[in-house]
C-alpha cells in the first residue's frame, strides 16, 4: 500500500531562485553529474536527494537529486536545478486520479474507482492500457519537456488495495512494464514506487525505487535486488527519528531521510 502524504491542493511550488534553505539540513554538498549525450540518467546507491512536494521550492539544499511535483515545478525551476548539477525526477500519479490535476476531466468516470485514502483522490482501472496510455504518455511528454532526468509514478500498487476493481498481480505487472516503457521511450528513467512484492519481477526495468517507511515497516532488506543492481533506492521515514534507521540504511547503502508528512522542505539526512 502507497503511504504517501497527502499532495496538498493549491500550486505551492512557485516559480523562484534558490530561497534561503531554512529548514533543511546543513550538511557536504553534493552534485550530480548529467548522462552522456543520448544516454538516459542513472542514479546510483547512496546518492543524495530531497523530496520536496509543498511549499515554495528550495532550490539550496545540499542534494544531488530533486524529487518534485511535476505539474507545479516550472521548466525554469528545473533549469535551475540542472545549472548547478542536480538531477531532477518528476513526480506524478500513475496509478490514481487526482481531481486537482488539470488533466482530471480527460479520464473517464468508469475508469475510477474506490478512493485510495486521500481527498480527491481515486484508483484508476489500470487494466484499461489503451486509454490509459495516451495520457500517461502526455504527463510524461510534460517531465520530458520540462528537463527532467527521471519521472516517479506513484500508486503503483492498486492491485495490493481495495481499488474497486478485481486487479491481478498480472494487471499490475502489465501496467507498470508499460509506465516504465512510457518513461524510457522518453529519455527519463523510471522509478518503482512502494511494490515491494514485484521487485524480483520489474528491478530490471526501472532504474531506482523510492519507499516510505521500510525501516519502520521492518522490509528494507527487501530493496535489496536494486542496490545489488547499482541502483539507488531513495527512501524516507516520517514516524522514526533518524537515529533510529540511519545506521542500518547506511549497510544497506540507502539514500535514507528523515521527512515530515506534509514533505516540505524540512529534511533530516542520514550522515
Amino acid at each position: 500500500m502507497s503511504r504517501r502524504p497527502l499532495l496538498l491542493l493549491v500550486p505551492l511550488l512557485l516559480l523562484a531562485a534558490a530561497c534561503t534553505g531554512q529548514g533543511s539540513d546543513e550538511g557536504p554538498d553534493d552534485v550530480s553529474a548529467a548522462p552522456a549525450p543520448g544516454e538516459r540518467w542513472q542514479p546510483r546507491p547512496g546518492v543524495s536527494w530531497q523530496w520536496q512536494l509543498t511549499e515554495k521550492l528550495d532550490t539550496s539544499v545540499k542534494a544531488a537529486v530533486y524529487d518534485v511535483d511535476g505539474f507545479q515545478t516550472t521548466k525554469e525551476q528545473v533549469a535551475t536545478l540542472k545549472r548547478a548539477d542536480r538531477r531532477t525526477i518528476c513526480y506524478l500519479s500513475t496509478g490514481a486520479w487526482e481531481d486537482f490535476r488539470p488533466d482530471a476531466a480527460e479520464f473517464p468516470e468508469s475508469m475510477l474507482g474506490a478512493g485510495n485514502g486521500w481527498d480527491g483522490e481515486r484508483w484508476l482501472d489500470i487494466r484499461r492500457t489503451a486509454e490509459l496510455e495516451p495520457l500517461m504518455a502526455k504527463r510524461f511528454d510534460m517531465c520530458r519537456d520540462k528537463g527532467f532526468d527521471a519521472v516517479e509514478p506513484d500508486n503503483m500498487d492498486g492491485y495490493e488495495n481495495t481499488s474497486g476493481f478485481p486487479l491481478t498481480a498480472e494487471d499490475q505487472l502489465r501496467y507498470n512494464r508499460l509506465i516504465a516503457k512510457l518513461a524510457h521511450d522518453r529519455g527519463l528513467a523510471v522509478g518503482l514506487k512502494n511494490d515491494l512484492d514485484q521487485i524480483p519481477q520489474l528491478v530490471g526495468e526501472f532504474d531506482f525505487a523510492v519507499n516510505e517507511q521500510c525501516a519502520q515497516y521492518g522490509e528494507c532488506e527487501r530493496l535489496t535486488p536494486f542496490i545489488e543492481a547499482g541502483k539507488a533506492v531513495f527512501h524516507v521515514e516520517y514516524e522514526l527519528p533518524a537515529s533510529r534507521f540511519c545506521e542500518r540504511s547506511r549497510a544497506l547503502k540507502l539514500s535514507s531521510l528523515q521527512k515530515r508528512e506534509d514533505l516540505g522542505r524540512w529534511r533530516k539526512a542520514c550522515p
